[in-house]
């Protein structure tokens, strides 16, 4: 029996210590990381609190759990024990108890019930410990200012107190639940309770110590019915979300009831401690959930008879505070409403003045352009495009809307001969600079036309490169050894390779034996302890993902999905949106990931060189970023200390409004009556891309707002009603200026129908000439795929626009090679945006055959050569114009293209020339 337990001792003991060396190795490297980044501050904070609230939850679990076991004990000592059962064989079967009593003789009993209970407080502590955030928001959380009109409590309450509370009430409920347990324990090993009689026999003791913790289980209760009167605000069965009018009328006064007859219980459990016996317990049990019951009944009576005959007019109330409160949690009670009568006329001179909305229509999708670049840019196979963004930049004296994607490291795409860990920590450590063109413009292969592109990055718009190594970015997390003994290689030159050293920053130095050894049980690889790579000035680079990256900073907040990277002096960092949200705003609904609450309150700029992260506070007003402000006041940053240059380039982000826009559809009825009869609920327009329909997204455009001086970027979305595809409204998201985040709402008139994208694109395939021209090109070998049909509002008229791409049927490289655009009755394709919009608004047929074919399916020269075998001499003229009118629109000169068309006009209109055939 000795070396038995020796070796179960040891092998406990070298299971404690792995553990405790992983935990304090786990806490050495984030001590390290933290520092490094200038966060230490917030690594103090964060685990102070973890280790605050884990001894003290310990501490209390602890004793409540011990003294439970301590009772047990003294009620069961002069109990009878149990005996060794037999079998017929005369084999003898040492059952559980049995060995834990064969054990109680060796060892005190109180030392075998500390140790259990030690181990049993451990559960309890660590989860509490992994809620430091609820506990410091609970602590530190300040008033939004707002009162809620049901019990008078500020809003904080319910965003900040209550989930601590709510945290509090089933820590009790689980402290009461181990208690009972290591004392049911404690009576079973030592005979006091038997459960193989029935009913299972309990000594006095026994059944007057499991009657305490029964009154303290209902001492839970009358917490968790006194918490459920607040709960009323945060519940949704019905039209309303939020208190409704059985809730005030039955449920309020009912929990105070249940809160009463819980406590009653108590008592009554308490006094059973000395009577004994179930009946007392049992009727504790009726006298607490036999009205829960009855008051569960009797709602549905009061919603069928009473309610329901006259809904509208009892739950208005409670309706206008769910509209109120719903606006406000999602931003949506400053959405600026205008109307939009989209009645206006196009003309020439209207598209001069906004040329800018004109010239900087996306035409480029993000979908088919990813394949694009993955074919052009990559260059090498162990590169990867993540995904396209979007941005704007002035460049050549033009406000011009780009797209662009870093050119990062993939080390999976290595071939399979070269995933060494040299290769994959030391030599392949970044990738190298980006791909950028505008969103309007090709080659004549259909390609983009590249403001940024190769290794070393070329631009042949002013736009430098100086730093193009990313070390950081969206690729999956793979840790670097920089400044190592091996060069890492920097980019490839023709068929060689050229190499360099880090010279950054960023990293963690890990040389010297103590820190080698501590990555490497961190990472659990001992190529880091022996490798002879890392030499003095070697530094190690974690978490290099950066969303991850930020997530460990700051777990509190929720990242958007689509980070976007910035060309910034040379450099290029990373911006990433973060949100605060909560799930307790009173009468907010709740959306589909169940938050009710949430704002953009964060932009986090990380380098994609050196990985420093800063967090800017872009909401201010917001009371939940405010609370974390105070628990970590050197964290974050006003937005008035981010560079100017870098300001310039921030933006309303895309997963912001979408859930902004998925509530609005609801939300923007404010009248109880409209909303509770959903007369006008909107809905998301549909789309095709690739033959299926999807849901259109969000996008942005630089425009000119009707009733503005100038363009800008902004974010918009057409919106149509529910089940039905004719537009109804737009939404838009200013991202520009001092004005950033102003969000409108222009809404069309109801007596006219507005085309939806959906509809236009019907409308573009049932054209006769643009249908024939695609069936052909989709039997040729290739693939048509029709990118983002946009809609570009311009004063008061809309119109739509959408790119073509083909793509050979095996190929991964789509080419734009028509863009579609309607407008009133008409729709029409050319080779180019210019020459669709010259097809558009010319009221007369372009002049020859050549011309002819720009207009409509075929591709068409840029200009026409008048001359030998003209049909005519008036058409030198003609095509002088003509010339000149695409000259015109090319610069953008909308006036000068209307005069040329209208001398086009003029020309074609004289009759013909007797002295030529």
């Amino acid at each position: 029996m000795r070396p038995r337990v020796i070796l179960i001792s040891l092998a406990v003991v070298v299971i404690v210590v792995l553990v405790s060396l992983s935990l304090a190795d786990q806490l050495l490297v984030d001590y390290l990381w933290f520092g490094r980044l200038g966060f230490g501050g917030v690594f103090d904070t964060t685990v102070g609190a973890e280790i605050l609230i884990f001894a003290i939850v310990w501490l209390v679990a602890f004793v409540a759990i011990f003294v439970s076991g301590l009772v047990a004990i003294g009620a069961s000592r002069n109990h009878e024990r149990l005996r060794v059962v037999r079998r017929p064989d005369e084999m003898v079967e040492v059952n559980l108890p049995e060995l834990i009593r064969a054990l109680g003789e060796r060892v005190p009993w109180r030392v075998i019930v500390a140790g259990g209970a030690a181990l049993l407080a451990l559960f309890a502590a660590q989860g509490e410990a992994g809620s430091w955030d609820t506990y410091l928001k609970g602590l530190y959380g300040v008033p939004f200012g707002i009162a809620d009109q049901a019990f008078g409590n500020d809003i904080g309450f319910y965003v900040f107190t209550m989930p601590l509370l709510e945290e509090m009430r089933d820590l009790f409920l689980m402290i009461i639940v181990l208690a009972a347990a290591i004392a049911i324990a404690v009576y079973w090993t030592r005979g006091a309770l038997d459960f193989k009689e029935s009913p299972p026999r309990v000594s006095p003791g026994a059944a007057g110590h499991l009657s305490v913790l029964l009154g303290l289980f209902f001492v839970q209760r009358a917490m968790t019915y006194w918490l459920g009167r607040f709960d009323l605000l945060l519940h949704s069965n019905g039209v309303v979300f939020g208190l409704r009018y059985v809730d005030r009328i039955l449920w309020q006064p009912g929990l105070w009831l249940l809160v009463a007859l819980s406590l009653a219980a108590a008592v009554m459990c308490m006094f059973n401690a000395r009577e004994g016996g179930l009946r007392i317990p049992v009727a504790a049990f009726v006298v607490v959930f036999g009205p829960a019951l009855i008051m569960n009944f009797i709602q549905p009576v009061i919603e069928r008879l009473w309610v329901k005959p006259d809904e509208l007019r009892i739950e208005r109330p409670y309706l206008q505070r769910n509209i109120e409160a719903t606006r406000h949690a999602y931003k949506l009670d400053t959405v600026d409403v205008k109307p939009f009568a989209g009645q206006g006329t196009l003309t020439p001179a209207a598209l001069q003045q906004d040329s800018t909305t004109v010239e900087n229509i996306r035409l480029w999708d993000p979908r088919p352009l990813i394949d694009t670049y993955r074919q052009l840019q990559e260059i090498r196979t162990y590169y990867d495009f993540r995904d396209v963004d979007i941005d704007r930049y002035w460049i050549e004296g033009k406000y011009t809307e780009v797209m662009l994607s870093p050119r990062e490291m993939n080390i999976d795409q290595l071939p399979d001969n070269a995933q060494t860990w040299v290769n994959q920590h030391l030599k392949f450590t970044h990738g190298a600079g980006l791909a950028m063109s505008p969103v309007n413009k090709k080659d004549t292969e259909g390609l983009p036309v590249f403001y940024i592109k190769d290794i070393p990055a070329v631009s042949d718009v002013g736009l430098k490169v100086t730093q193009p190594a990313v070390y950081f970015g969206e690729e999956r997390d793979n840790y670097a050894v920089v400044d190592s003994a091996t060069p890492e290689f920097d980019y490839p030159k023709g068929a060689d390779n050229v190499f360099s050293y880090y010279a950054g920053s960023g990293g963690v130095p890990v040389a010297g034996f103590f820190r080698r050894l501590l990555f490497s049980i961190f990472f659990r690889d001992i190529n880091l302890l022996v490798t002879e790579n890392i030499v003095k000035n070697s530094k190690i680079m974690i978490r290099r993902n950066i969303a991850s990256r930020i997530a460990y900073i700051a777990p509190f907040l929720n990242l958007d999905r689509d980070p976007y990277a910035v060309v910034l002096n040379g450099r290029m960092v990373w911006i990433v949106d973060c949100y605060t949200t909560s799930d307790h705003y009173p009468y907010s609904q709740r959306n589909a990931d169940g938050i009710n609450y949430i704002r953009n309150s964060v932009k986090v700029v990380v380098d994609a060189y050196t990985g420093d992260t800063e967090f800017y506070v872009s909401d201010p007003e917001d009371p939940i970023i405010k609370t974390w402000q105070r628990v970590f006041p050197a964290m974050f940053k006003p937005m008035s200390a981010m560079p100017a240059e870098l300001h310039a380039h921030i933006r309303y982000p895309e997963d912001f409004f979408l859930i902004q826009a998925d509530t609005f559809q609801l939300y923007h009825m404010t009248d109880p009556q409209v909303f509770y009869n959903r007369e006008d609920l909107w809905g998301v327009p549909r789309e095709n891309y690739a033959g299926q329909t999807v849901p259109m997204t969000p996008y942005y455009v630089i425009m000119r707002l009707p009733g503005e001086a100038q363009a800008e970027y902004m974010l918009m979305l057409p919106m149509v009603p529910s089940g039905r595809d004719n537009m109804i409204a737009w939404m838009a998201a200013r991202c520009d200026g001092a004005d950033y985040g102003h969000l409108f709402e222009y809404a069309f008139s109801k007596d006219k129908l507005i085309y939806g994208p959906y509809q236009i694109q019907a409308r573009i395939n049932q054209n006769p000439e643009i249908s024939r021209q695609l069936s052909l090109w989709n039997q040729m070998g290739s693939k048509v795929i029709l990118g983002n049909l946009l809609v570009i509002p311009i004063q008061d008229s809309l119109l739509y626009v959408e790119p073509l791409f083909i793509r050979a049927e095996n190929g991964q490289l789509p080419e734009l090679q028509r863009v579609i655009a309607s407008y009133s009755d008409r729709v029409v394709m050319a080779d180019t945006l210019d020459l669709t919009m010259l097809a558009l608004f010319s009221n007369q047929a372009p002049p020859g055959a050549t011309i002819a074919k720009a207009i409509m399916n075929e591709p068409a020269p840029q200009s026409i050569a008048a001359g030998a075998g003209a049909p005519k001499a008036g058409m030198q003229s003609a095509a002088q114009h003509y010339n000149r009118a695409m000259e015109a629109i090319r610069a953008g000169d909308w006036t000068a293209f209307g005069a040329e068309m209208k001398a086009l006009g003029d020309e074609l209109s004289k009759p013909p020339d007797s002295g030529h055939p």
